[in-house]
């Protein structure tokens, strides 16, 4: 229950670090997916499951929010959690390249997958354009935010996993 608890936290302040702070922070109009960071490393850390059920609320949060169609990123989380989830078993918790080449390609993906849905169904095909002004600044910016973040979550998650264990011990 407190990993419930406690994630519905983490999500709702993260997005409302996303959507309010970091248009503060933000640089030639890009800003970090804090809410990708999370589902990719939770992902990592957890499993398929917990990254696509963090995936999907990140992204309806992320919907919410940006008032746009409901359920488009939490469809993109959903399976962006799901896809991390697979490296679960092969993954070091405390080793943060992984974490970090993965956040960079989730986000590539994230990008992308915008940029066909929003852009390029209405026409607009500058995807060169796209890529060089939006999708590869945010990967950065994004990475660089990893670097400073990813320490912070592996130890709420190994927090999480304590607690979990003291209440499934105290049942048996």
């Amino acid at each position: 229950m407190r990993r419930k608890i406690a994630m519905t936290v983490l999500i709702v302040v993260c997005t409302l670090l996303q959507c309010g702070l970091f248009r503060w922070i933000e640089i030639a109009s890009v800003k970090p997916n804090l809410l990708l960071i999370i589902t990719v490393s939770f992902g990592l850390m957890r499993g398929k499951k917990s990254g696509m059920i963090t995936g999907l609320f990140s992204g309806l949060c992320c919907d919410l929010f940006s008032f746009d169609t409901l359920g488009f990123h939490a469809l993109i989380y959903m399976w962006i959690g799901y896809l991390t989830g697979h490296f679960y078993r092969i993954f070091y918790d405390d080793d943060i390249k992984t974490p970090l080449l993965l956040v960079s390609a989730a986000d590539l993906i994230y990008g992308v997958v915008c940029y066909i849905s929003t852009f390029l169904l209405r026409g607009r095909i500058h995807f060169f354009f796209y890529l060089r002004r939006i999708i590869i600044p945010e990967a950065l910016y994004t990475v660089i935010l990893t670097i400073l973040t990813y320490r912070l979550l592996y130890h709420l998650n190994q927090r999480l996993s304590i607690t979990d264990k003291r209440s499934i011990d105290r049942l048996v």
